[in-house]
Formats: C-alpha cells, structure tokens, sequence
C-alpha cells in the first residue's frame, strides 16, 4: 500500500447509482413495474428504503410489500434485466459536476475506483454508455457483505494499493456513506434520492459541482490533522 503520510489525498471513490449518474428514475420505474406484477403499490418512500443497498435487501423488502409473491430468484432477474435493458437502451445521463470532477482527478494523477451496489452487468452497462474509466472497479459480485458493510470500500482501497484512509469517497446514500465511514475513509456525502442527516464532522454538498480536487484534499487533510491531534 501507498505510504504517503497522514492528510494526504491518495485515492477518490466513487458511488454510482445517484451519484455519477442519474440511474435512480430508472430504477423506480423498473421496481414499480415489477411490483405492479406482484400486485402491490410502490412509491418514492418505498424507494428510499433500497437506495444504496444490496439486492438481498432489496429484494426482502419487495416480496414483503408484494400480494402475489414471485421466487426471489424471478425477482432479482427482472431487475437486473429491466434497469440494464434501459441502461443500453437509451443509455443514463450523469449528474452535474460528475464528468467534470473524474477529468479533474485524473488530470492530477489522483487514483479513483468506482464501488457500486449494482450487478456487474449493469456496472458494464453505465461505464460503456457514460464512456468513463476507473482505475479500479468494485460491484456487487466483488463481496460478500455489501453497503452498509465496509467490505466494498475495503476492497477498492486494496485494489488500488492505498490505505482507506487515505481515500475520500463520494456517496449519495445513508448506506453508501455508513460503508465508507466504517472502512475508515474520508466521505463527502451528496444527497439524491434518500435524505442524509447532518452531524458534526459530515461534510455535504448538493451537488458534484460543489466538490473539486481542493475540496477533496481539504477533507483528506482535515483527517489526517484529526489523526495526529487525536480527539
């Protein structure tokens, strides 16, 4: 792993879903319909519960609201197959600031992963018709244990051969932003779909266009000056 001292910005790591682009509306469309074969109601709240979550939990809390129950196995299929048969078919827009932020980082020679919840065929999906290139990729096919677990972020940091503390990840959800912080990384939290709360310390920005490679290192020095102060 990298040995750059405390406070320095060693990697960025990025959310997907809700964060580098603009998927979510899909993904409401896509489990509305699938509800509506399983004879139950969805609604944007229903939504927010799934946000940045594994597919596991998703698909409990689905079968739970269903009234004609499919096997989970049938669930998981539609999908996959519905949120990346809309992907390639009329590809998904990034969100404002996304494209800009990834040209900046990788014009400063920072490092940068992408670590999404999402299968890998929907991740293959996205990276093909957004047309951007990580240094690492993370999916959900990668781990045992997803978001809210710190595996993903654990292993994108290995990947890309640095200390998680050294990373500052860039989520959208409550999950995403508990994974990051339990593997010890750096979290610049931008809300989409589901709210964040703030708390003291959490750094938040309504868009990618708030955030910028300065910003980035500030947070990544603001932890390093906490490690070396102590609380």
């Amino acid at each position: 792993m990298s040995s750059l001292g405390p406070g320095s910005l060693q990697a960025v790591l990025f959310d997907m879903d809700g964060l580098l682009v603009d998927s979510e509306p899909l993904w409401f469309e896509v489990e509305t319909e699938i509800m509506a074969r399983m004879g139950g109601a969805w609604s944007h709240a229903d939504q927010q519960h799934l946000v940045g979550g594994p597919m596991d939990h998703s698909l409990g809390y689905m079968l739970a609201r269903a009234v004609r129950p499919a096997p989970e196995e049938t669930v998981a299929r539609w999908l996959a197959e519905g949120i990346t048969g809309l992907v390639r078919e009329h590809g998904v827009p990034m969100l404002p600031g996304a494209r800009e932020l990834l040209a900046e980082v990788r014009a400063a020679g920072v490092p940068c992963a992408l670590v999404t919840s999402a299968q890998r065929d929907l991740m293959d999906a996205v990276l093909e018709t957004t047309g951007v290139v990580f240094d690492a990729t993370v999916c959900a096919a990668d781990v045992r244990l997803g978001k809210p677990d710190p595996e993903p972020y654990l292993l994108a940091a290995d990947r890309l051969g640095v200390h998680p503390g050294g990373c500052v990840a860039l989520e959208d959800s409550p999950n995403g932003i508990a994974s990051a912080e339990a593997a010890g990384c750096g979290v610049i939290a931008v809300p989409n779909v589901a709210p964040v709360p703030a708390r003291p310390g959490r750094v938040i920005a309504a868009s990618l266009r708030e955030v910028d490679l300065a910003r980035l290192r500030e947070v990544a020095g603001s932890r390093g000056r906490s490690a070396v102060t102590g609380p």
